[in-house]
């Protein structure tokens, strides 16, 4: 790993490192944000960030206001780009396909199966990495936006015991519903809308009983997505099915930005610290 760049930020550090993932096969960059503990070796909590559609590792940790709340808890904090990246890494001309546009899936066509196993990332190499280099407990917990709260709630819900809170703003929950992830999960998958159940929140809900785990969902009523690629109904609908708990709570006004982030992001990190600390 190497550290490219670092600013000190209330009491801790705000860093950026480099690494060549053996699971997507390409260099890739992450956003860690270490408290004042972390930074005299105590082992603090993790909170993973996804990021949305076209962003990289820097929306968040320029945007959203993290590193306060994160040293308010003691929290590391860790933002991944959102896809491989490079010149050997297959893309697409439009901007909800290939580079910034991981999904957070793991391909099973081509071109894309060389280097999109987002989900393995995210979910195994990325801990695994983190835990080893920096002073980071096992306790994690995951939240993302718009693709990337999809790619948290699924995560989560993928992988029981691995997570101990999961929360998201504006996730893109039934993914195989609507035309942002009918293309990606197209893509990516393959064209049996049976194979992309496994990647909807919606859907896991309904199959997989083991994980618990309360979710913290913010929506903006005025975003632009809303009633398109996001839906929220449709997990308020599969969360009473299937009995989970949800705290849905639909902002009036508000809209798909990082202002809107910004805005809840305290309450995230209240709601996971619930569970970590």
């Amino acid at each position: 790993m190497k550290c490219i760049e670092q600013r000190a930020s209330f009491g801790g550090r705000q860093e950026v490192w480099t690494h060549v993932s053996s699971t997507l096969s390409c260099e890739m960059r992450i956003g860690v944000y270490l408290p004042e503990p972390a930074l005299q070796g105590k082992k603090c909590p993790v909170l993973y960030w996804l990021s949305g559609l076209t962003c990289t590792e820097q929306n968040f940790i320029t945007k959203a206001g993290a590193q306060a709340h994160a040293a308010r808890h003691g929290f590391i904090v860790v933002s991944p780009d959102t896809s491989p990246r490079g010149e050997a890494v297959a893309n697409d001309d439009a901007y909800d396909l290939g580079q910034g546009a991981g999904f957070y899936v793991n391909a099973t066509q081509a071109p894309w199966t060389p280097h999109y196993c987002m989900q393995d990332y995210v979910a195994a190499e990325l801990p695994n990495l983190i835990e080893k280099n920096f002073a980071a407990s096992d306790l994690r917990s995951i939240f993302g936006h718009s693709m990337g709260g999809h790619g948290a709630l699924v995560t989560a819900l993928r992988h029981p015991g691995r997570y101990r809170s999961v929360s998201a703003f504006s996730p893109i929950v039934a993914p195989s519903q609507v035309p942002w992830g009918q293309k990606a999960l197209g893509a990516y998958l393959e064209a049996d809308p049976m194979a992309w159940r496994e990647w909807d929140a919606v859907e896991l809900l309904a199959v997989r009983r083991q994980e618990r785990l309360h979710l913290l969902v913010d929506q903006g009523t005025a975003d632009e997505f809303l009633s398109l690629q996001l839906r929220p109904e449709l997990l308020r609908a599969a969360c009473e099915a299937a009995s989970h708990p949800l705290t849905l709570r639909m902002q009036p006004g508000y809209d798909h930005s990082y202002f809107f982030i910004a805005t809840f992001l305290g309450d995230h990190f209240d709601h996971h610290a619930q569970y970590l600390l």
